[in-house]
């Protein structure tokens, strides 16, 4: 429902959930095409999304609405955040076990026909389904500052 005012706006959709279950929030995460957000960049989306949710009200009850950036240390949602993030650490958990094991760390490869190429810490080279992925995120590194830091 968001993610076309979200484009137009010059935006992409990162992630969004709704956790808890007395206490309600929902949570944002967009950034623009070159992987930037401002403070006034999450306002901006804030007020849009307030304002659209507040029409078409599709979640009972009262919530807080949450709007970021992904972060340094980002979670990796879509199959480009897998080309574009390749050559940093991550860690990758499955809804479905592969050779009997559901978390995976490692170096990223990148992601050839659907699949997640990952180097493991002991050297050897597993391909996992993106289509399985329950959650994948960056971890922090020194690379991955020092990336960050020069705009990658």
């Amino acid at each position: 429902m968001i993610t076309p005012s979200l484009a137009d706006m010059g935006y992409e959709l990162v992630r969004i959930t709704l956790t808890g279950s007395e206490k309600k929030i929902l949570q944002i995460m967009a950034e623009k095409p070159d992987g930037t957000m401002t403070i006034e960049g999450c306002t901006e989306v804030s007020r849009m999304v307030s304002a659209l949710l507040d029409v078409e009200d599709p979640i009972a009850g009262a919530y807080d609405l949450e709007v970021s950036s992904p972060g340094i240390d980002r979670p990796l949602t879509r199959q480009k955040d897998f080309e574009r993030w390749s050559g940093f650490e991550v860690k990758v958990e499955l809804e479905q076990a592969v050779d009997g094991q559901r978390r995976y760390r490692g170096k990223l490869l990148g992601l050839e026909a659907e699949m997640i190429q990952l180097l493991s810490d002991d050297g050897t080279r597993l391909e996992l389904p993106f289509s399985d992925v329950r959650k994948a995120k960056l971890i922090l590194t020194d690379e991955l500052i020092a990336a960050s830091t020069r705009g990658t």
